[in-house]
């Protein structure tokens, strides 16, 4: 065997093994020597960390990727990539390749939505999606969200986070909390209670007392209790845990769901993103 035979053969086996790393430990190899790093850079072994489906992916990208590699593909994935016409946001995590969803306001179940008194669309410079839903006023919330754990990365445990913001002349979302729960299949896996914002503590205990049936029914079925309330992201947005689930490798139905807790008092102000899945670590 030819020197330069050799060299392919230990270069073949090489890339073989870094396939079955992780993107991290792949760039890491890549920095030890040339011969590794020829190794690294090889489609051989981005073709095994993108995600198996990619070419769909592709292929469903609202602007059309142009890409030189499948290592330069994955880079570009690490960056959030619109489909299916704009209505969701795709992205891999950089240092594990596993997939992260964002579900456009569009594609989410809003009640009376469709009604110009109840809600509006409207663009927002720093949302990703065209388009985001703003409440101008409405008695009994609720946005709900469906994925399929098939399209997500197998065997990970997952986060699903309201993306949202309240806008300066918001009113009623500090009064009644939110009921979030996360179904899979026909299994409910978690329940919780969240605050669309922090409210006047005197008021809120009222409400608490007028609403006490309710939400001590609530306290039974739900496992983190009241209290939840939203954060800042580094994108300018805030956030709302809504659970989490495991994709297992299978493919069933994800249902998330967030719920006002007792209608019956006008609230509006609150601006929708959409609902985020990524992986939990």
């Amino acid at each position: 065997m030819s020197g330069l035979a050799l060299t392919m053969l230990i270069e073949d086996c090489v890339s073989k093994i870094l396939s079955l790393t992780s993107p991290a430990d792949v760039c890491r190899s890549s920095l030890a020597s040339s011969a590794l790093r020829s190794a690294a850079d090889s489609d051989v072994v981005w073709e095994r960390i993108l995600p198996y489906d990619y070419r769909n992916i592709v292929a469903r990208a609202t602007i059309p990727l142009q890409f030189s590699s499948k290592k330069d593909l994955f880079f570009q994935l690490c960056n959030p990539t619109l489909l299916d016409e704009g209505k969701k946001s795709f992205m891999l995590e950089k240092f594990s390749g596993k997939k992260s969803y964002m579900l456009s306001a569009r594609e989410l179940d809003i009640a009376m939505s469709h009604e110009p008194m109840n809600w509006s669309w409207t663009s927002m410079p720093r949302s990703r999606f065209s388009e985001v839903a703003v409440l101008k006023t409405i008695q009994q919330l609720e946005i709900q969200g469906k994925i399929e754990t098939q399209i997500l990365s197998p065997d990970t445990t997952y986060g699903a986070y309201l993306i949202m913001k309240i806008s300066e002349h918001s009113y009623g979302l500090d009064s009644i909390p939110l009921e979030l729960s996360i179904q899979v299949g026909n299994n409910p896996v978690c329940g919780s209670t969240a605050y669309l914002r922090h409210g006047d503590s005197n008021k809120r205990q009222l409400e608490r007392l007028f609403y006490a049936n309710r939400v001590e029914m609530m306290r039974q079925r739900v496992n983190a209790g009241e209290g939840r309330v939203p954060r800042e992201r580094k994108d300018g947005w805030m956030e709302i845990e809504v659970g989490d689930f495991f994709s297992g490798c299978g493919d069933e139905e994800v249902k998330m769901s967030v719920v006002e807790v007792k209608g019956g008092h006008f609230k509006g102000g609150l601006i929708v993103e959409g609902i985020e899945l990524r992986p939990k670590h």
